[in-house]
């Protein structure tokens, strides 16, 4: 070998080490994010990985955040936020009402007709959260972002212009709040994950179910009802959502990666998430209307025969959580107070 050939080929050596090594120290942190909806559905899409990509960027390739949808890393989506809190996962995000009971204080925000504003509604629970939350409902993990989906409806086989039209529907509910809701409107509350809605329909195991319009798209819903029922004024429900870190990893990150997910979660984070899903609920709803689906829209004045049906639910929470020495009137209130304060940030 010549000298310029051994030198050429030290040279690359060298090069291919030194790159490998700084390769290594940019990425210093490697993050599993773990959710329940293919990649192709909008939170995922919008939310999820605009908030990871930022996450890398900011810490200039430092962290990097592996995305497994669709529960990828294995469990079912009530397993969620044990995954975080065991460590299966580093974050994730789930639905409160997965593990029905687990996070009595976030229940405020599903009762019936409570949430006009997914915006509004997520500020207002980040809010309560830091006040109410962290060191109760959520203790075990490290909170990112607290939201809310837009609008809850219904979307059934026949038409529901009226309560007494659910009357033996097998409707999927999304928490324990909306089944309460579903048993008293004269359904049959049938509890299962949203991915499982299609099957569902398909095989004549749901009648219907509740979903936002945001996420009737990737579950296909439209092809397969034909009837969606939306309210005017507050929604009939909605659901609230938790993103999730497990704590001891959050806690074995340098302090400027920790600065890094907390300026990227929070408040702003939270509207913003709730935001979008709202958002999302236009362009699906365009697709029921371009398929000539029946879209019935009720009343703010015919609305409220349906929430004085619904009023059961509120009693029966509030006697609930009184059990473990929580005032929910008094976070009612609260909620309905800083919803109406909120000023479109």
């Amino acid at each position: 070998m010549s000298f310029m050939k051994g030198l050429m080929r030290g040279a690359m050596a060298a090069a291919m080490i030194t790159g490998g090594a700084l390769a290594a120290q940019a990425q210093e942190v490697t993050l599993k994010l773990h959710q329940f909806l293919p990649p192709q559905a909008n939170v995922p899409k919008l939310v999820l990985d605009v908030w990871a990509d930022k996450v890398e960027a900011d810490s200039d390739g430092r962290i990097k955040i592996d995305r497994f949808p669709a529960m990828a890393l294995g469990g079912k989506p009530p397993e969620l936020i044990d995954q975080v809190t065991d460590g299966v996962a580093d974050i994730v995000w789930a639905v409160n009402g997965f593990t029905p009971g687990r996070f009595p204080r976030t229940e405020v925000f599903e009762l019936p007709f409570m949430v006009s504003d997914a915006r509004a509604a997520s500020s207002a629970y980040w809010q309560m959260f830091e006040t109410h939350m962290k060191d109760t409902d959520f203790r075990d993990v490290k909170v990112l972002g607290t939201w809310v989906h837009g609008p809850g409806m219904l979307h059934t086989k026949r038409p529901v212009e009226e309560p007494s039209d659910l009357n033996g529907m097998k409707i999927r509910g999304g928490s324990r709040m909306v089944n309460q809701l579903l048993e008293l409107l004269g359904a049959t509350p049938i509890g299962m994950p949203v991915t499982a809605i299609p099957e569902g329909l398909s095989k004549g195991v749901l009648d219907g179910t509740t979903i936002p319009w945001e996420v009737t798209g990737a579950l296909k819903v439209p092809e397969l009802v034909n009837n969606h029922t939306e309210f005017e004024g507050p929604a009939i429900y909605d659901l609230t959502f938790v993103m999730a870190m497990n704590k001891a990893k959050y806690e074995s990150l340098p302090d400027d990666l920790k600065a890094v997910i907390d300026a990227n979660s929070g408040l702003e984070f939270s509207i913003f998430a709730g935001g979008v899903m709202q958002d999302m609920d236009g362009p699906a709803r365009q697709v029921a209307v371009d398929r000539g689906n029946n879209i019935i829209t009720i009343s703010a004045e015919d609305a409220k025969t349906w929430e004085a049906l619904a009023r059961p639910v509120y009693e029966q929470w509030i006697a609930d959580v009184e059990g473990n020495g929580i005032d929910g009137q008094a976070l009612i209130d609260e909620a309905r107070s800083l919803m109406d304060a909120y000023d479109g940030q």
